[in-house]
């Protein structure tokens, strides 16, 4: 089975400005694709800018509302997954906005829709309402993939659910801020290599409002190593999810096998 290349694109795009974060992400796309690359990954937030605030209730869309179709025809065009996070309209509960990301097929299909589970400080808190689903998947090129958001990954139970659930690359599309360089360094690595998958995080970059974000973006395979690593500016960096080093490392390394669920009822 070959591997997926996989594209992260560090940017945070233009604040407030839908229409040119979409030709952002299309020229992105035509880029990842002509590298190689089966899937694309893009930031938290990306199609609005994260510091968006009282903007939210304007650009905020649903799930299939217009700029995911154009996203869908932009997989479709450049024959290449997409990944991406969003504002998202509840069409559920008025008033109702989440922290979202797609998924679309490198067809277009929809492949996965999730809604971010945890929420950080009082900026998102105020904004946002919380998602209830845990572990989100679809196949791509042979591998399960699964969805979270950002301050997701850094609780490990999150990560551990995806990988009993079986996912082989978990994508998570970030908006992470300085002081907490440790977690891209340091926190992401360690998750993909305890849970034995891939992980790519694609982080914003550079500052936006009351935000300084730290870029870092990585790819990190199931033996700890990070395949691709970005820096500090707007950057598009590719790696290989590995479906052979992936089976070799879970046959080497225990920790999913030599779990002892029974004593961790009190973990609530």
């Amino acid at each position: 089975m070959p591997a997926l290349r996989t594209a992260l694109l560090q940017s945070s795009g233009r604040l407030g400005d839908v229409a040119a974060n979409l030709r952002s992400l299309d020229e992105a796309a035509g880029r990842a694709a002509a590298a190689g690359a089966g899937l694309l990954l893009a930031p938290e937030l990306f199609l609005t800018g994260y510091a968006i605030g009282p903007d939210i209730a304007r650009l905020a869309e649903p799930a299939d509302g217009p700029s995911a179709r154009e996203v869908a025809a932009t997989a479709a065009r450049h024959g290449i997954a997409i990944s991406y996070g969003y504002p998202e309209r509840s069409t559920e509960r008025h008033g109702v906005v989440h922290n979202a990301a797609h998924l679309f097929g490198a067809d277009g299909t929809p492949l996965l829709h999730y809604r971010k589970t945890h929420l950080f400080g009082d900026f998102e808190a105020k904004w946002f309402t919380p998602g209830d689903q845990p572990v989100a998947q679809a196949r791509i090129g042979g591998l399960t993939v699964g969805l979270m958001i950002c301050y997701d990954v850094e609780f490990p139970e999150n990560v551990r659910a995806h990988a009993l659930a079986g996912t082989d690359l978990l994508l998570v599309p970030t908006a992470l801020m300085h002081p907490a360089e440790i977690v891209p360094l340091s926190v992401v690595p360690v998750r993909a290599f305890e849970n034995q998958l891939y992980l790519a995080y694609a982080n914003r970059t550079g500052p936006e409002g009351d935000f300084e974000f730290v870029g870092l973006s990585a790819l990190a395979g199931p033996d700890g190593t990070v395949r691709a690593r970005a820096g500090r500016g707007e950057e598009l960096v590719i790696g290989d999810a590995d479906p052979e080093l992936l089976a070799a490392s879970r046959e080497e390394n225990p920790y999913l096998r030599d779990r002892r669920p029974e004593l961790y009822g009190s973990l609530g």
